[in-house]
C-alpha cells in the first residue's frame, strides 16, 4: 500500500468516527422537558406479561377537557334493578284439570252437560250410562241383603258368610264409582237403578267433551275434562343469562293486549329443570288469579320480572367502563389531576348502569365520556400523538405540536 493510499483511510475513518458521535452531542443539547418526553415516548407499543398494552397516566388541562369533551362522574352505591321481559301463554294448571272416565262398559242415555266450555260445581250431575253389568251388581246387592236380613245372628258361620257376601257387593258397586248414598238408598228401596249418573269431581269449565247421546262407552274412555280456571298458569321463556334473576317466589307484572293499561300482578312459582338447547331458553310459571274468569287459557302475555341485583351495590355508567375483551379500564382522577387506568372487575348490568364488583372505591371521581379518547393517549405513552393532549411527565400543560408524525394505533 502507497503512501496516498494510507492517507486516504485515515481521513475515512475519521469522518465515520464524527458521524457517530453526533448523537451523544444532540442528546446533550436537548432540554429537560425534552428528554422527559422522549423517556416517556419510550413506552408507547409495549406490552405486560400477560401480553396487555401498557397504559400510562394521563394529565389534561381544564382547555383540552373541553375541547374532547371529558367529563367527569363519582362512583356511588344503590339499590340496582334489572326487568326481564318475555312473552308467555295462558295455561290451565295441571293439578286444577280432572277427567272424567268410566270405569264400567255402558251406552249413554241422557245428557246434563252437553256443551264445551259450560260451567260446573262439583257433584254436578253430567251424563247418566245404561249397563247391563251395573243392573246385574244391584241385583247381587239386594240379593245378599235379602239374604242377610234372613239370616239369624245365631246361625254364627251362616250369619258371617252373608255378612261378607252383603259388603263384597258394596264394594263392588262402589268401584264403579257408584257413592255411598246411592248405594243406600238401593238397599231401602229395593229398586234397582238401570242408569248410572256420574258427577262432576270438580268445580270449573269443561275444556273438552268425548262422548255424545246413545254412544258406547268403554272403561278409561275420556268423557269429559273439567279445569277449575279461577287460578291459572302464564308459561314464558327466559334467556339462559336471566336465569339467576328469575327466581321462585319473585314478583312479576303481566300486561294484556285484551286488557290495555291494566297490570296483573303474579309470581314465579317453578322455573322448568330443563333448558331448549335450540334457543337457549329456559321455561318460568308465573301463578296468577282469575276468580273473576276473564283470562283465558291459551291468551298471550307480556311478563315484566323485576329482579334486585343488589342492594347497596357499587355502580358506574356503562359509557365510563372501557372494555377491549381482554380487561376493563376505568380512568380515574386523582387529587392532582391525573387520570390513572384501573383495571376492575365488573358484575351485572341494568338501566345503564353497570355493578362494580372489585377495583373502585365510592366517591372516586372517574371519566365518563370521552374515555375512549384518553384511552388513545394513555396507549401513546404521552408522546405527544394526539393534538391537545399531553402526558402527566410533561408537567407543565403545554400542548406539543405533532402536525409532523405519524399516527398511532
Amino acid at each position: 500500500m502507497n503512501i496516498r493510499h494510507f492517507v486516504a483511510v485515515l481521513v475515512l475513518a475519521a469522518a465515520c468516527s464524527g458521524r457517530e458521535a453526533q448523537p451523544a452531542d444532540d442528546m446533550t443539547s436537548m432540554t429537560p422537558e425534552e428528554h422527559a418526553r422522549m423517556q416517556a415516548g419510550g413506552t408507547q407499543g409495549e406490552v405486560d406479561s400477560t401480553g396487555a398494552m401498557v397504559r400510562q397516566d394521563v394529565h389534561l388541562t381544564a382547555d383540552q377537557e373541553r375541547s374532547l369533551g371529558v367529563t367527569y362522574t363519582t362512583v356511588r352505591r344503590e339499590t340496582l334493578t334489572r326487568t326481564i321481559r318475555t312473552v308467555g301463554q295462558v295455561v290451565a294448571p295441571e293439578p286444577n284439570i280432572a277427567d272424567v272416565t268410566p270405569k264400567i262398559e255402558g251406552f249413554v242415555e241422557t245428557m246434563y252437560v252437553n256443551t264445551t266450555g259450560q260451567s260446573v260445581r262439583q257433584g254436578e250431575p253430567l251424563l247418566t250410562l245404561y249397563s247391563p253389568a251395573l243392573v246385574a251388581a244391584q241385583e247381587e246387592l239386594l240379593t245378599a241383603k235379602r239374604l242377610t236380613d234372613a239370616v239369624d245372628r245365631s246361625a254364627g258361620e251362616a250369619w258371617r258368610s252373608a255378612q261378607n257376601m252383603l259388603e263384597a257387593a258394596r264394594r263392588r258397586l262402589a268401584y264403579w264409582d257408584i257413592s255411598e248414598e246411592q248405594i243406600a238408598a238401593l238397599e231401602v228401596t229395593g229398586e234397582v237403578q238401570k242408569e248410572l249418573v256420574l258427577v262432576s269431581p270438580v268445580t270449573g269449565v269443561v275444556l273438552q267433551r268425548g262422548v255424545f247421546p246413545g254412544q258406547r262407552v268403554v272403561p278409561g274412555q275420556l268423557l269429559y275434562r273439567i279445569a277449575d280456571l279461577t287460578t291459572l298458569w302464564i308459561e314464558g321463556d327466559v334467556f339462559e343469562q336471566d336465569l339467576e334473576f328469575a327466581l321462585t317466589g319473585t314478583e312479576a307484572h303481566i300486561e294484556f293486549t285484551s286488557f290495555p293499561g291494566e297490570h296483573i300482578m303474579g309470581r314465579v312459582s317453578f322455573v322448568y329443570p330443563t333448558m331448549d338447547e335450540t334457543t337457549r331458553t329456559i321455561r318460568v310459571r308465573v301463578t296468577v288469579a282469575n276468580r273473576d274468569l276473564r283470562l283465558k287459557p291459551g291468551m298471550f302475555a307480556t311478563l315484566f320480572i323485576d329482579a334486585n341485583l343488589g342492594a347497596d351495590a357499587l355502580t358506574i355508567p356503562e359509557e365510563a367502563l372501557i372494555a377491549t375483551g381482554e380487561r376493563n379500564l376505568v380512568f380515574v382522577r386523582d387529587s392532582s389531576g391525573m387520570l390513572q387506568p384501573r383495571d376492575v372487575v365488573v358484575g351485572h348490568r341494568a338501566a345503564g348502569r353497570v355493578v362494580i364488583l372489585s377495583g373502585l372505591a365510592e366517591h372516586d371521581e372517574i371519566v365518563a365520556s370521552g374515555n375512549f379518547l384518553v384511552d388513545a393517549e394513555s396507549r401513546l405513552g404521552g408522546s405527544g400523538g394526539m393534538p391537545g393532549m399531553q402526558h402527566g411527565t410533561a408537567g407543565n400543560g403545554s400542548v406539543t405540536d405533532t402536525a409532523g408524525e405519524s399516527g398511532h394505533d
